[in-house]
């Protein structure tokens, strides 16, 4: 394959770049500035790409983010490459203030409260929840008896509540960034714009002098 790499890295290696990219985030954070003010489009629809792409990043769909971005960017007529660099948004440094933001505003707006205690941990719901998850899926092939407790405390607790009190932090994340950057977006694109005139008339006036002292060597000398 043309983009696959020839040096393999190690999981290990994969993990810390996950948390941790080369560079540390500031120089990711840069980068990803800097592809967003080159991409092509309006800066409002750039904008509500980014929009889809942060506000995803507020609900409980992980490893999904992308799809939900995409759906998002297509509804409100955002750039897509726009809506998925959003994403981004969403990272090992913010997706714990983002968890414990949308489940407490949900359990808020829900009335309900995350219960606590032995096994009761949002790790240990979480891991009473794939394990439901693994025991139902070979007892759908086996006798044995489908059991969904975890999954239903999973449901109740985290991502039901995951998933309400993420729309409204998650509306004004990505509003904020919207209205951030159009006029950065702008900006941008006008000075981007004139950069390009200002060459198309460097080269257009290096092409008159060049044609004139062409003339000039054509002319018969006296």
């Amino acid at each position: 394959m043309v983009f696959k790499r020839r040096d393999k890295r190690p999981i290990l290696q994969i993990v810390q770049e996950f948390v941790w990219p080369r560079g540390g985030w500031a120089r990711a954070f840069y980068y990803m500035r800097h592809r967003v003010r080159r991409l092509p489009g309006s800066p409002e629809r750039i904008a509500r790409g980014l929009w889809a792409g942060v506000f995803s990043t507020f609900t409980p769909f992980y490893g999904l983010h992308f799809i939900v971005a995409a759906l998002l960017s297509r509804a409100v007529q955002g750039n897509l490459l726009a809506a998925l660099l959003g994403t981004f948004f969403g990272n090992p440094l913010s997706y714990l203030p983002i968890g414990v933001i949308s489940l407490k505003t949900g359990h808020f707006l829900l009335g309900t409260e995350f219960e606590q205690g032995q096994e009761r941990s949002l790790v240990g719901k979480f891991a009473n929840a794939g394990s439901d998850l693994v025991h139902n899926f070979w007892a759908a092939f086996t006798d044995a008896t489908m059991d969904w407790h975890g999954l239903s405390i999973f449901w109740g607790e985290v991502f039901y509540p995951y998933l309400i009190g993420g729309i409204l932090p998650g509306i004004v994340a990505a509003t904020v960034t919207y209205y951030l950057s159009v006029p950065v977006i702008r900006a941008y694109q006008k000075r981007r714009a004139k950069q390009i005139q200002a060459k198309f008339e460097a080269l257009k006036i290096k092409a008159q002098q060049a044609s004139a002292h062409a003339a000039e060597q054509q002319e018969p000398k006296k």
